[in-house]
């Protein structure tokens, strides 16, 4: 997975491209650990993301709480096997999908 970072000001832009599985999972999470702290609003841009596992799923949630107590989160460009995962887990009624 490749995980591109745009930070403007307090707004962190984060593209993944590939699959956020079990293996890749922990590099985002490490990345939103890094990031998160200076940042007011997140928005995923998910345009090139192939596959998200439950632990995708897992981190996705932990930024999303965190998140949740700043300017909030969004996803972006979401293909349809995402959005599918994001339906059948429920994630499609917790995340702001744009």
């Amino acid at each position: 997975m490749t995980i591109t970072k745009n930070q403007n000001g307090a707004n962190l832009e984060i593209a993944l491209e590939g699959r956020l599985d079990t293996m890749t999972a922990p590099e985002l999470e490490a990345e939103l650990n890094a990031s998160l702290p200076g940042a007011d609003t997140l928005t995923f841009d998910f345009s090139k993301l192939a596959y998200i596992s439950s632990a995708g799923l897992r981190v996705l949630l932990s930024a999303h709480k965190v998140m949740s107590a700043k300017g909030g989160m969004k996803v972006t460009h979401v293909n349809e096997i995402v959005q599918e995962v994001f339906d059948v887990t429920g994630f499609a009624d917790i995340l702001n999908i744009a």
